[in-house]
């Protein structure tokens, strides 16, 4: 019986694992984006249909990512020429540039190192994987697709805005958060602080149980 290869998966709040790769901007040292947030984001292949579709909707979300300070990274397991005349081609037919970086896999180290190659889904193409990761160069969320289905931007945008809410304010978020929206504030960890914080609760935006409280960021 062949053995299948169970992918290393890299763990959240951990350092997100370095890497130095070939880019269509140049060698791209993960380590040197650090003092932004960044989402790196596997395709399966070049000059593919929803693959495609998901490079145009990032680029033209660009603005929106770079106003979170997000830089953006592509990556799948094609080489420099072909990402050059996809993205090239890309531009052309859709009028959108695209200028962050595509990293070339070809050696598939990066999406090894990420856990992007599923042998069920494919051996030599990377699944739709999203990492993001932190000013401060730690792991902070991960989203993984099937090769069939295209990713939703507005989510990832809200993933990200959601992260730095809860940095700004330690305050969580709740199921469909939008900001502007109140935050979840942490519950009490021993009775004589429950009993304490049930004399408060006209402090809250909202206050449905001792462990469910919703307030608005100052």
């Amino acid at each position: 019986m062949e053995e299948t290869t169970v992918p290393t998966l890299p763990r959240l709040n951990e350092p997100a694992p370095d890497f130095v790769a070939k880019t269509t901007l140049g060698d791209l040292r993960l380590s040197d984006l650090k003092g932004k947030w960044v989402v790196l984001f596997s395709h399966p292949a070049d000059f593919t249909p929803v693959c495609s579709t998901e490079f145009l909707a990032f680029a033209e979300r660009q603005k929106e990512f770079e106003a979170l300070g997000v830089q953006l990274v592509g990556l799948s397991i094609d080489s420099i020429h072909a990402h050059l005349a996809w993205v090239k081609d890309l531009e052309e037919m859709a009028g959108i540039p695209i200028t962050f970086p595509v990293i070339a896999d070809l050696d598939m180290k990066v999406s090894k190192l990420y856990g992007m190659i599923h042998p069920a889904a494919s051996e030599t193409a990377a699944v739709r994987a999203v990492f993001i990761i932190d000013p401060s160069g730690i792991l902070r969320g991960m989203l993984y697709y099937p090769l069939t289905t295209g990713r939703n931007i507005d989510e990832i945008l809200r993933f990200i805005q959601a992260l730095q809410f809860t940095d700004r304010t330690g305050l969580n978020t709740p199921a469909n958060w939008r900001p502007g929206e109140p935050g979840i504030v942490k519950p009490p960890a021993t009775f004589p602080e429950l009993k304490a914080d049930e004399a408060k609760k006209g402090e809250y935006t909202e206050y449905r149980r001792w462990y469910l409280r919703l307030k608005r960021a100052e």
